[in-house]
């Protein structure tokens, strides 16, 4: 019964962090929807909050290395870098950095510079790869 629960708790917990970050990426695509033309479709909304949710529900939650078979034997991690643990922090940064600056130039009303848009855009698109491709990384090696 615990590990069910547990399990449902895990899903939901995954869940919520999918819609936040399809939440982020529509924030961002609606900034950079206002400053490039070509990319005001729904198409575009729709691709950013799929990445957004593909991206945090892989990424902020990786297994550590080793969980599937238990702790590793002899201290095999220590002292070595966790490449997808590393991916995924860095890449949550960018991705929520990126949000936050979208939100906060949507309250606040400002008209950024082009190049302050295509910033937040590459922050952005960076932060939800590395998030994809590091939790991809820790599903694969368990």
């Amino acid at each position: 019964m615990q590990t069910r629960v547990r399990k449902v708790a895990h899903v939901l917990e995954r869940l919520g962090l999918a819609m936040a970050g399809a939440a982020s990426g529509l924030f961002v695509a609606a900034l950079v929807g206002t400053s490039y033309a070509v990319l005001t479709s729904q198409a575009f909304l729709l691709l950013m909050m799929t990445g957004g949710a593909v991206g945090f529900y892989l990424g902020i939650d990786t297994p550590p290395p080793g969980a599937a078979n238990g702790p590793a034997k002899d201290g095999a991690w220590v002292g070595k870098i966790d490449a997808p643990e590393l991916l995924s922090a860095v890449g949550t940064f960018l991705a929520a950095f990126s949000a936050f600056a979208c939100v906060g130039v949507i309250v606040l009303r400002h008209d950024p510079h082009l190049a302050w848009t295509s910033m937040i855009m590459a922050g952005w698109v960076i932060g939800i790869t590395m998030q994809i491709v590091a939790g991809t990384i820790a599903r694969l090696r368990r």
